[in-house]
């Protein structure tokens, strides 16, 4: 075809001119030279070998379950810790009120008893009633005591 005068090749791709539409003619393929067919070979054992890579055999799918299980159980332990502590800081702030809740009625009761002691009324039932005196001033004995800190009940009590 190359003889012909109306043949024209541009790249790999021959066009036939003439009065009908222009139609594309493969152009022949040229010889290939030993480093494109090692070059081929080569492709061809790397493609094998990307697809073995792509199979999951069995130890691959073991230890993929394994990884799968491993999370899984990570996953579901955190979140029982995590509500585990969202319900014990729940239970620390319902204590919490009900600390405050006694302190308050406390801190009440207490004032309460301390406006309701009326110290006249205790000297006057102690002393009409119950015959109680102050002592006198010969009655009343100090002493230091020395050796500790504080008076045993038992005791002697040193007489002067």
């Amino acid at each position: 075809m190359a003889a012909n005068k109306n043949v024209r090749s541009y790249g790999n791709t021959a066009y036939v001119h003439g009065n009908t539409v222009r139609k594309a003619m493969p152009a022949s393929m040229p010889a290939r030279t030993p480093d494109e067919v090692r070059r081929t070979s080569v492709n061809h054992r790397v493609r094998r070998n990307r697809e073995k890579a792509l199979q999951m055999d069995l130890p691959y799918v073991l230890m993929l379950t394994a990884a799968v299980v491993c999370t899984l159980f990570i996953c579901i332990k955190y979140l029982h810790i995590q509500s585990s502590i969202t319900t014990n800081i729940h239970g620390i702030e319902v204590q919490e009120a009900k600390l405050e809740k006694l302190r308050t009625e406390n801190n009440a009761l207490e004032m309460s008893i301390k406006t309701s002691v009326d110290l006249d009324h205790v000297y006057k039932v102690a002393t009409e009633e119950l015959g109680m005196v102050y002592a006198n001033k010969d009655q009343i004995l100090h002493y230091d005591k020395t050796e500790s800190e504080y008076v045993r009940q038992n005791e002697d009590i040193p007489k002067y």
